[in-house]
């Protein structure tokens, strides 16, 4: 393209752009949404017929801030939505929509875990006291060890007892 028939809305656009982000920057407090925002100028009069516009800059200032503020309106819409739904799908006051894993997996997790701690409980006492220490306080082998006042060796012959009988009767 020669510079002669250059769309005169692109160029301004080309020169301008740094000036469009700091602008914009600066109202929508974010470097991400504010690229956001220029981009979607860019395809916005990449759109439109060459066209003879007075002044370039300024309308892509305007545009810019058109298209900023459809975007604040369309965020407080879907925050209205979503408030709706909410409370729409809430039994009480209080009570928020649990996120969390679906109802199946929860039950059978439960399931899994009660036979954990059926097997630990079926275990001598040493074994068990090395699994509590070392899976639900959190000490290492050298730490049971130490609180059982047994060998590090002991603690870790316990604690291949306790796993094998676990995947044994549980599995993975």
């Amino acid at each position: 393209m020669e510079d002669g028939d250059a769309n005169p809305l692109i160029s301004a656009y080309l020169e301008r752009r740094a000036d469009l982000v700091r602008y914009f920057r600066a109202r929508l407090r974010s470097d991400v949404a504010a690229e956001d925002l220029v981009q979607d100028i860019y395809l916005k009069i990449s759109a439109l017929p060459d066209g003879d516009i007075g002044n370039p800059g300024a309308y892509l200032f305007r545009t810019g801030t058109n298209l900023m503020l459809d975007r604040i309106k369309a965020e407080r819409r879907s925050g209205r939505r979503e408030a709706e739904w909410r409370s729409a799908h809430t039994s009480g006051p209080g009570e928020g929509v649990v996120e969390g894993s679906p109802a199946d997996e929860v039950v059978d997790a439960k399931a899994r875990l009660s036979a954990i701690i059926e097997v630990v409980q079926e275990l001598p006492a040493p074994v068990r006291e090395a699994f509590r220490l070392h899976k639900l306080e959190g000490l290492t082998h050298a730490e049971t060890a130490a609180a059982m006042n047994v060998s590090r060796s002991s603690v870790e012959k316990y604690m291949m007892t306790c796993l094998k009988q676990i995947l044994a009767r549980v599995g993975r």
